[in-house]
Order: structure tokens, then C-alpha cells, then sequence
């Protein structure tokens, strides 16, 4: 698993479009390994945006977190999506305009959110 954050500045206009960048970036690099060694390779990208509580913490080791809804709505995306696919939510999808070919999923059991609608990415990569 790995968590990425975007749109910490004050700026955060192209944030969404960047963060479906580097996911759609991602499942390219994981399609062409997964070509070369065979193996079954896929990956789940999840997408979320929102206000994240964030900090340093530890006394020996300091190590800087996040937390908040948006990161545990991000995590559900990622847990309830599909293999080789970015699944996004409404608030990502209202950001997105026109730059990507999204499909509606529909609506997802989401663990401690009750029912959301989802949006899959469906530009090729």
C-alpha cells in the first residue's frame, strides 16, 4: 500500500488532475511489470479530497501524519475499487471537468460511511 497527499499549499486548483496523473502513472508502471514478469500484477488507486488534520509525532523518532475523514474516505476508495482502476469520489469528481473519460460507478458500501456514489477513471494508461 502507499498513501500520497497533494494540495497541502494554497494553491490546490490542479490538485485532483494531479493526483489522477500519478495514479493513472502508477498502473502504467505496474501494466508494463506485470507484462514483463507475468505475474498477475494489478493495483487499486483511490482518490479523495477534503480537509486533513496533520502533525509531527513521536518524542524519540519523529514521523509526520495525517488524519481525518478525507484520509479514511481516500483509504476506502483505494480498499473498495477495482484492480487496475483510479476510483474517485463525488467531491473529485466535481473538480475534474473535462480532462478525463470518468464513468459512473455507482453506489459503493463504503465501511464507516454508509453508502457513496463512485466514479471510475476509464482513460486508458
Amino acid at each position: 500500500a502507499y498513501m500520497a497527499v497533494s494540495g497541502m499549499g494554497p494553491d490546490d486548483r490542479e490538485q485532483p488532475q494531479q493526483m489522477i496523473e500519478m495514479g493513472l502513472d502508477m498502473l502504467r508502471a505496474v501494466a508494463a511489470i506485470d507484462r514483463r514478469e507475468g505475474q498477475g500484477l494489478a493495483l487499486r488507486v483511490g482518490i479523495h479530497m477534503g480537509p486533513v488534520v496533520a502533525g509531527v509525532i513521536g518524542k524519540k523518532k519523529f514521523i509526520y501524519d495525517l488524519w481525518g475523514d478525507t484520509v479514511n474516505t481516500a483509504s476506502r476508495m483505494e480498499s473498495t475499487g477495482l484492480p487496475g482502476k483510479i476510483q474517485v469520489t463525488e467531491a473529485v469528481y466535481q473538480r475534474l471537468g473535462d480532462n478525463y473519460a470518468v464513468a459512473r460507478r455507482g453506489d459503493v458500501a463504503v465501511k464507516g460511511k454508509g453508502t457513496l456514489t463512485t466514479y471510475l477513471i476509464t482513460s486508458d494508461f
